[in-house]
């Protein structure tokens, strides 16, 4: 096991084709992985697994959801065989206590998580659990367990959550273009000017996101956004902060990525 803190990594995975393809976000997720201390593990936070309750992937050798429509064939054979660690599943059952977390046998990891790890580590070769995001929960909920998460990074575990915080696809400009739409801007720029508040779940203003004038257009559903509490709650006081890769795409989903330690 490392004796080093693992950092903690919000990734914006936008388009499921970001997997087959190279970019300058793919080559961000394949530095990171090919730079960073290898983790013993990785605890994945997917904004596609969002559920009534909290559950964690428990089963030995997880599959490939392939939870999207539309794309080539060769997106839907493409499979990450990551093995899955029950050990640490039960850990977490644990560590998050007393939130009831369901040792789950039939999810696996969906793209959010595969998606961009298929980038990061290649080979597959590092278990890897998937936890869910309670949606009937509040976003203090979220940053919250971010900080019981945190433990686990002074023992090889990894947090690699993945979202976009600014994610609406009912607005994207599906021709092209690289107009993006004013509310989008303003938005991420919120999250950029509050990345660095160290506070409590009440009072952070990522936590109150839902108070910005633009958050609803930004985010219609939460999903995409929360995972990023995650990491933000995972974050340590003397962890440096930094964004691996920024963007946006289509005006309306931005592809910002925040690195915790």
């Amino acid at each position: 096991m490392s004796q080093l803190r693992m950092p903690a990594l919000f990734l914006g995975h936008g388009n499921p084709m970001n997997a087959l393809e190279e970019n300058r976000y793919t080559a961000a997720w394949r530095h990171a992985g090919e730079t960073l201390p290898r983790p013993r593990a990785i605890v994945a936070v997917s904004a596609h697994w969002y559920t009534r309750g909290t559950a964690v992937t428990a089963m030995a050798s997880p599959r490939t959801i392939h939870d999207f429509g539309g794309f080539p064939q060769a997106l839907f054979d493409t499979r990450y065989p990551a093995p899955g660690s029950p050990e640490l599943a039960q850990q977490l059952v644990e560590q998050l206590a007393p939130v009831a977390v369901t040792l789950d046998h039939e999810w696996g990891f969906d793209h959010g998580s595969w998606g961009v790890l298929i980038k990061m580590y290649p080979q597959a070769d590092i278990p890897v659990v998937q936890l869910s995001i309670d949606g009937t929960k509040p976003a203090a909920f979220h940053f919250e367990m971010g900080q019981k998460l945190a433990a686990l990074r002074d023992q090889g575990v990894m947090i690699v959550a993945s979202g976009n915080v600014v994610h609406n696809l009912r607005k994207v400009r599906w021709g092209g273009g690289d107009e993006v739409y004013p509310w989008a801007s303003r938005f991420e720029q919120f999250v950029r000017d509050n990345l660095e508040v160290q506070s409590d779940a009440a009072s952070h203003p990522l936590v109150n996101f839902m108070t910005h004038p633009d958050a609803a257009l930004a985010n219609p559903t939460p999903d995409h956004y929360l995972p990023l509490l995650y990491v933000l709650g995972a974050r340590q006081p003397d962890d440096a902060l930094t964004l691996p890769v920024e963007g946006m795409e289509m005006g309306a989903i931005s592809m910002l990525s925040v690195q915790a330690g």
